[in-house]
């Protein structure tokens, strides 16, 4: 029985050119070789399977071939080469640093880097997983590592560059490694599928990269492990059902149902995905990938984006016109949100199906948007039709109302007028008739016809018109003091009959009652003298002097009585300080000293 070598082996790179997806470095190398110009010291890092060890084996068997080809790659005839491809050169060496990570094993390589090669110009150390080294070790490595001899050349491969120390960093040229595509490990996969002899279908070989996760190794082991369950025929189902990854059609299912808003139909499929066995976590992340295929789909530029061919990419293509931008966002929200919050939930399947439940209930404005524009049509010219509607029947109102209006201010205005018309002849007759009573009155002196003025000539006008019998004081003639006894006009009979005028005034004239009161008089003789503070008080009671007057002649017996005011200056009367800097300057002029205090200790007015 023939020995079975795995793909990932049997088939990998010996050349430059058969490395797989990481064109920039190769060139690199070659460009290196090619000029002579090589480093002492290499550092390849990158994700496990992308080609770290084989471009670092690739590179040692470059360098040392006799009889280098024009386009820079190993010719594999010669002793080196053929050295090298029986395991067996001594110009060569691998050294694996998860086994051999002490400072003694670093210290037999230091030993060994001293020996010249034998055959070819350089001695190449490979060393892998060499973060797995420990400090000591690293430590002791650094001396040889920055000045080798000049045929020792180092490659150094880990997967973990952030565990290596700095000092060995800067002493290397590094090269970052990428994840290799999926586009480029379908056509290797191709490529091995026909020297293997098998049939597989471009969805199949798709399956299978993207399972890989950029590694090229696990790739060609997950084919292998298909091959071995279907045989020489791969299919897209027979990948499916061996890898326990679930179908595109359940999510295009899935698709279908949030675009109807059925989350019935939901949280069945998700029912039945539960029950073949998968995890809840893997679909999740699973229908946030299909969301993603969506989105980028939408748009001619991102279409690149879609690592798929053949059927499913159609298929993508064609599902993705029916999805909005919009409602892809909010569906990768809610999948996001159900992703980081997984761990934490207590019940993955409710956490799933919430998520489910909401992208559900996301509305696609699409279907109804034809609809909604012919409603919105319809109800602006209802609308429109009822404005021109209500607009001419307030017209109609609105100038009904104004003629209306118009002939009543008429009809009033004329009413006025003749009723301003009216008054101004009755006006006009009892100005008449006052002008000839006060001729009557004032042609002669009062005290010689026996007029007390005791009231006011208005008072005394406004009951001759009413028709009373009022006597010369003003007053009905059965009120009139016609006593026959003298009256005693003194001080304080004065004062009194003040106090008397000055409380009729109280309710009514509280101001003028103050300042009566305020301001009692003094009689000498016939004249009673009222000292006063102010031009204010004495304009006050002027308003009232002839009716004051008359009631004091009346009342103290003395038609001889005249009132004469005198304002006194009292330092109330002096200018009063309200400001702050008004009070401060008065301060000044009595106290000059005052100034130095403020500006010493730098007051201020307030």
């Amino acid at each position: 029985m023939e020995n079975f070598v795995v793909s990932a082996r049997k088939y990998r790179p010996d050349t430059f050119e058969t490395v797989v997806g990481q064109p920039a470095i190769t060139k690199t190398l070659k460009n290196a070789i090619k000029s002579g110009q090589l480093a002492h010291a290499y550092l390849f890092c990158g994700p496990r399977g992308v080609g770290k060890t084989t471009c670092a084996r690739i590179f040692a068997k470059t360098i040392n071939c006799q009889t280098l080809g024009d386009d820079t790659e190993a010719c594999g005839n010669c002793e080196s080469c053929q050295s090298f491809a029986e395991n067996r050169s001594f110009t060569i060496h691998e050294l694996d640093a998860a086994s051999n990570n002490h400072v003694d094993d670093i210290r037999n390589l230091i030993d060994q880097v001293r020996i010249p090669p034998q055959v070819g110009k350089y001695s190449i150390y490979i060393i892998d997983e060499v973060h797995m080294l420990s400090q000591q070790a690293f430590n002791a490595f650094l001396k040889t590592l920055e000045e080798p001899p000049a045929h020792a050349i180092f490659v150094l491969a880990t997967t973990e560059k952030h565990k290596i120390i700095p000092t060995i960093l800067s002493r290397c040229q590094i090269f970052d490694f990428n994840r290799i595509k999926v586009g480029d490990m379908m056509n290797h996969l191709r490529q091995v599928a026909d020297s293997e002899q098998v049939e597989a279908e471009e969805a199949a070989l798709n399956i299978i990269a993207q399972k890989a996760d950029g590694s090229m190794r696990d790739a060609l082991s997950i084919f292998d492990q298909v091959v071995s369950f279907s045989g020489k025929t791969i299919t897209y189902q027979t990948v499916v059902d061996n890898l326990n990854v679930l179908d595109y059609d359940y999510y295009f299912t899935l698709t279908e149902a949030f675009l109807a808003g059925n989350y019935r139909n939901a949280l069945m499929i998700y029912n039945e995905i539960l029950d073949k066995g998968f995890d809840s976590h893997n679909f999740i992340n699973g229908l946030g990938g299909h969301f993603r295929n969506l989105l980028v789909s939408k748009d001619q530029e991102t279409i690149a984006l879609l690592e798929l061919s053949g059927e499913i990419a159609e298929k993508y293509l064609e599902v993705s016109q029916n999805c909005l931008v919009d409602w892809l966002f909010k569906a990768l929200s809610f999948i996001n949100q159900s992703d980081i919050g997984f761990k934490q939930a207590k019940d993955p399947r409710l956490h799933v199906e919430i998520c489910l439940l909401r992208i559900s209930r996301i509305q696609d404005p699409r279907p109804k948007t034809e609809d909604r524009r012919e409603e919105v049509r319809t109800k602006t010219e209802d609308r429109r039709e009822e404005v021109r509607t209500k607009t001419e029947d307030l017209r109609e109102e609105v100038r009904t109302k104004t003629e209306d209006l118009r002939e009543e201010v008429s009809s009033k205005a004329e009413d006025l007028r003749e009723e301003v018309s009216s008054k101004a002849e009755e006006s006009k007759k009892e100005e008449g008739i006052k002008a000839g009573e006060k001729s009557v009155i004032s042609g002669e002196n009062g005290a010689a016809n026996g007029l007390k003025k005791t009231t006011s000539v208005s008072d005394f006008l406004n009951k001759k018109k009413n028709g009373e019998d009022v006597g010369d004081d003003g007053k009905p003639k059965d009120e009139a003091v016609e006593s026959g006894e003298p009256v005693e006009c003194s001080p304080e009979l004065i004062r009194e009959k003040w106090t008397s005028f000055a409380d009729d005034l109280k309710k009514d004239q509280p101001r003028l009652y103050n300042t009566l009161i305020a301001q009692l008089p003094d009689l000498n003789d016939d004249e009673v003298k009222v000292k006063l503070n102010n031009p204010l008080q004495a304009k006050a009671l002027k308003s009232v002097h002839n009716e004051l007057q008359g009631y004091l002649r009346k009342t103290c017996g003395n038609p001889d009585l005249t009132i004469n005011y005198e304002i006194e200056s009292t330092p109330a009367m002096e200018k009063k300080l309200y400001t702050q800097e008004e009070k401060y300057k008065h301060l000044l002029e009595k106290n000059p000293d005052l100034d130095t205090f403020r500006q010493t200790f730098k007051l201020d007015f307030e």
